[in-house]
């Protein structure tokens, strides 16, 4: 045969389609922990919701594309009047959840927000439960949608623990678009075959680039993209579920495979990798320890990266808010990662430049003690110029120790550390934060604050009545997993 003519023996499905395939078939998920923090995780990320739909540059891009359009048994996004269908109720939950980017985080040789997988998990469920009702049939339950989260956050988790997507160049999104197209396939009844038509078509997909997470062109598409992404999986599923043939060499296909085409090469130095790093490593069975080691963001609406830094911040608050005009220089002791995605100089052109910029989310909380989501809008930037005055001030430095334990499995670290220096020689104590109030080694004194936030975003929304009766339900595992999700859904219905 002539080395010009391609061989035509269609393979089987790639080994990790498969394994995802087999894992949202099959596995039984057992883990208290996992359970107990997915209820946990679903407050927190419909309130993070709740939340966003206070910001108009959010809401106006919810609702149906055609408007007025009426769809039977439509999905709900929770706050609002909305009854679209899945694929658009998708993408509008997808993007309330992280739009102010408040929701969980996920940090390894990958980033990312696990949670943006329920824009799908619950647009799909809510949707199917309606028309199984309506058929006289048991819809749902949210012990269903739970569980769907667990998938998704392992999936995309452990995916991002030792593949980076982002040194190719291209969005954490990728990620959620896969984990939600196998979960939501799952949950719309699709076979072993169909997930796997539906996991090749995810990624074959084109890829979003990261452009608009970095200076100079950060920008609010990194609010949606999520949204996007799960919308898209909902779609895929969809299409996978009417029969649509897959792409069994959707990863490994020689020169047009998701590998060669995507995978090969790194965004530094452009160096093609050796054919055998070029495939996506494994280092552990799905399972459900990402939902387990999740990092919730409990006290600040700011990049992941940059929590510890906010704390450490507000700790020193009292000791320079006094002297603004007598700093010298601020020094910031962060990990390689931050450095690497957050680290900003000079001027911060919109919102979503301004919250993922290390610099911005310390001085806001070292001039005014806390750090909120309106603290990034244009109107309070441009009437605080003492804002950049500090950011001025500001040298970041690497500690080799913080970058190493950032990727250590025991530790996870997300360490900062701020120090200020005066003019007159004097400085404050050098104030270090290893592990977030959202780390798991901090659980115990996260989950309060974190419910605390769940209630107060309830009320930006609902009445006091309507708040604690949805309250009182997530906190009650037992009742909240048996709860069909249309009658979880009706709760959260806004007018």
């Amino acid at each position: 045969m002539s080395a010009n003519v391609e061989s035509n023996v269609r393979p089987d499905y790639d080994e990790i389609i498969q394994k995802i395939a087999d894992y949202v078939l099959d596995y039984n998920i057992k883990s208290k922990e996992a359970l107990d923090t997915a209820r946990n995780c679903l407050m927190d990320t419909l309130g993070c919701g709740l939340l966003a739909l206070r910001f108009p540059e959010c809401t106006k891009h919810l609702g149906p594309i055609v408007e007025g359009t009426q769809v039977p048994n439509g999905a709900r996004v929770p706050g609002t009047p909305f009854r679209l269908d899945p694929v658009k109720a998708a993408w509008d939950i997808g993007c309330i959840i992280r739009w102010l980017d408040y929701n969980d985080t996920w940090l390894a040789a990958e980033w990312g927000h696990p949670s943006d997988n329920l824009g799908g998990i619950l647009a799909i469920a809510d949707h199917l439960s309606q028309k199984r009702v309506a058929e006289g049939k048991d819809p749902l339950t949210m012990r269903d949608v739970i569980e769907g989260m667990i998938m998704a956050h392992e999936i995309q988790g452990v995916l991002a623990l030792e593949n980076s997507f982002n040194r190719v160049g291209l969005d954490h999104v990728v990620l959620v678009k896969v984990a939600s197209t196998a979960v939501t396939a799952k949950l719309m009844g699709c076979n072993r075959e169909e997930i796997m038509a539906a996991l090749s078509h995810a990624w074959v997909d084109g890829q979003s680039l990261r452009t608009y997470r970095h200076a100079p062109n950060a920008g609010s598409r990194k609010s949606w993209a999520a949204g996007d992404a799960t919308s898209r999986a909902v779609r895929l599923a969809d299409i996978a579920k009417r029969g649509e043939m897959g792409i069994p060499g959707a990863l490994s296909a020689p020169q047009w495979g998701f590998y060669d085409v995507l995978f090969s090469k790194t965004n530094r130095d452009q160096q093609v990798k050796p054919e055998g790093e070029r495939q996506f490593k494994l280092p552990q069975d799905f399972g459900s320890y990402v939902m387990e080691n999740v990092l919730f963001k409990i006290s600040f609406p700011a990049e992941f990266h940059a929590q510890t830094a906010a704390e450490a911040a507000v700790t020193l608050h009292p000791q320079v808010k006094d002297r603004l005009d007598e700093i010298d220089r601020i020094v910031i002791t962060t990990h390689e990662s931050a450095i690497r995605i957050i680290s900003k100089q000079g001027n911060l052109a919109n919102a979503a430049d301004r919250d993922h910029c290390l610099q911005y989310m310390t001085a806001v909380p070292l001039i005014f003690g806390n750090l909120t989501a309106e603290h990034y809008e244009d109107d309070f930037h441009a009437n605080n110029p003492i804002i950049d005055e500090i950011r001025g001030k500001m040298e970041v430095q690497e500690d080799e120790r913080y970058t190493r334990e950032y990727l250590e499995e025991d530790k996870r670290s997300i360490a900062n550390a701020i120090q200020v220096f005066f003019k007159d020689g004097s400085s404050t104590e050098n104030v270090a934060v290893e592990y977030p109030i959202g780390h798991r080694r901090r659980r115990k004194d996260g989950i309060p604050l974190l419910e605390q936030k769940f209630r107060n975003n309830l009320a930006t929304r609902f009445t006091q009545k309507r708040s604690e009766q949805i309250f009182s339900l997530c906190k009650d595992q037992k009742t909240l997993e048996k709860t069909p999700v249309n009658e979880f859904m009706d709760l959260f219905e806004g007018c």
